[in-house]
């Protein structure tokens, strides 16, 4: 496989040509490898291959035809731009309907080849940033969700979610509407032992009164009129797992006496039936506001609250945590710009500086609903991005755009190490520090802890 800082595979049998046109590629800052036939080329080239190839059609051997074949079979995405002569023309407009990324026609000026190989390498870049997007995202449904900031207050959740964790201790969450409460029952759900149980979710003030006894505790057949079979509840069904209880506070009053009982017990019956189940599963609690305020109210059991938190995990809104809003932003760019098939637009200064002085009342919610809009291309005032300037980017500011938003979170993703950021990207360290340089990055050197 050929090294992975390699972006530029030149094929070319006329030596004098393909010395001058390597130096040309290397002086515009490309890493080439130059090589006088296809065979030992087409060694170098798999699906891996983050650079592009250029050939001459005419080699001894293996022709840039049989190349651009090869190449697609065996690195469809792998962009292939391809020499001719003058005679050729027709031949390689047939390449390009074949899978070509471009044709270069003999004889041409060092300029040309240097902005037809940067326009295939912005391509070939963006092609793996997204599929590693991708993969990133599909993992997540198999590892714990990820927590993102760098605010004192997100630092002590990660650590609080750390310790507790592997537990069976019960956590009441405490935090606005929209910050983000069932990503961190998720995330203790998805670090514990009973990661491979069920996660329930269950949104106390969703659920009309009449109907939680039911849902909760589940019932028998002839149990009210209706219930015409046996229903599992929501305790029984997370029994290993565990039962995530959104807005706690909203809880009736009658209910929160059975659950304490369940809780204290570890016992269960169903409606319409005497007969005790046994379920064992760990709460996690999440509640709006001072939950003693709720208990002085007489609306919330002191004994129940006295089970549920065990362990307090405080979520402030983002107005208070302000140094996690573009970072939480940026994330959700990269995501919304894999759902919707868009490039992801990197922030100026002027937008990072909107972002974090508006008050976001919706939390983490209305920051990712603003994401997904900015990817769409429609303008609020979120950011206070002109119509203008989004339609005059040209290719390669949106490239650089995507390019930081990636480093970004590769970088936030190693705490900073330049050496851990580099691996994840396949760049070499020295690249990896004259982009983080030129985006107004914020790296640590790989000594510091």
């Amino acid at each position: 496989m050929a090294n992975k800082s390699i972006q530029v595979l030149y094929i070319e049998d006329d030596e004098l040509v393909r010395r001058a046109s390597v130096q040309s590629l290397q002086l515009a800052g490309f890493e080439v490898m130059g090589h006088a036939a296809a065979e030992p080329a087409l060694k170098l080239i798999d699906g891996d291959f983050a650079g592009v190839v250029v050939s001459d059609i005419r080699l001894p051997g293996v022709s840039g035809l049989e190349l651009l074949a090869q190449c697609r079979e065996r690195a469809p995405d792998v962009p292939v731009i391809l020499v001719t002569g003058h005679g050729d023309i027709s031949m390689a407009v047939q390449a390009m309907r074949d899978g070509a990324y471009d044709f270069i026609e003999k004889p041409f000026a060092s300029e040309r080849l240097v902005e037809t190989v940067r326009r295939a390498l912005e391509r070939r870049t963006l092609l793996l940033e997204n599929l590693a997007l991708r993969r990133e995202l599909a993992e997540q449904s198999s590892v714990a969700p990820r927590i993102i900031g760098r605010s004192p207050a997100i630092e002590q959740v990660r650590r609080l979610i750390a310790n507790v964790a592997p537990t069976d201790a019960a956590v009441l969450i405490n935090g606005d509407t929209g910050a983000g409460k069932e990503l961190i029952a998720r995330s203790l759900h998805e670090l514990s032992p009973r990661r491979d149980k069920p996660f329930i979710a269950v949104n106390c003030g969703a659920l009309p009164e009449q109907m939680f006894e039911s849902e909760m505790f589940g019932y028998e057949p002839g149990a009210f009129t209706g219930a015409a079979k046996r229903r599992i509840g929501k305790l029984e069904h997370a029994s290993g797992g565990t039962l995530f209880l959104d807005e706690i506070e909203s809880m009736p009053l009658a209910l929160q006496v059975k659950l304490l009982r369940v809780l204290q017990d570890g016992v269960l019956e169903r409606l319409g039936s005497n007969q005790p189940i046994r379920v064992d599963c760990r709460i996690v609690a999440a509640a709006k506001g001072d939950m003693t305020d709720h208990v002085a109210a007489g609306t919330f059991r002191r004994d129940l609250l006295y089970r549920l938190n065990v362990v307090t995990i405080g979520l402030p809104p983002l107005a208070e945590r302000r140094e996690d809003i573009v970072p939480l932003f940026e994330h959700f760019l990269l995501d919304a710009a894999v759902r919707y098939q868009r490039p992801a637009p990197m922030l100026t200064d002027r937008q990072r500086t909107n972002l974090m002085q508006r008050e976001w009342p919706g939390n983490v919610r209305e920051l990712r609903n603003a994401a997904d809009r900015f990817v769409l291309g429609i303008v609020d005032d979120t950011v206070a991005t002109s119509v203008d300037e989004v339609q005059t980017q040209s290719l390669k500011e949106r490239v650089e755009q995507f390019e930081r938003a990636v480093i970004a979170e590769a970088l936030e993703q190693a705490s900073g190490a330049v050496a851990v950021a580099a691996d994840r990207l396949q760049l070499g360290k020295a690249t990896l520090y004259e982009k983080i340089k030129r985006y107004g990055l914020v790296a640590r050197g790989d000594g510091e802890r």
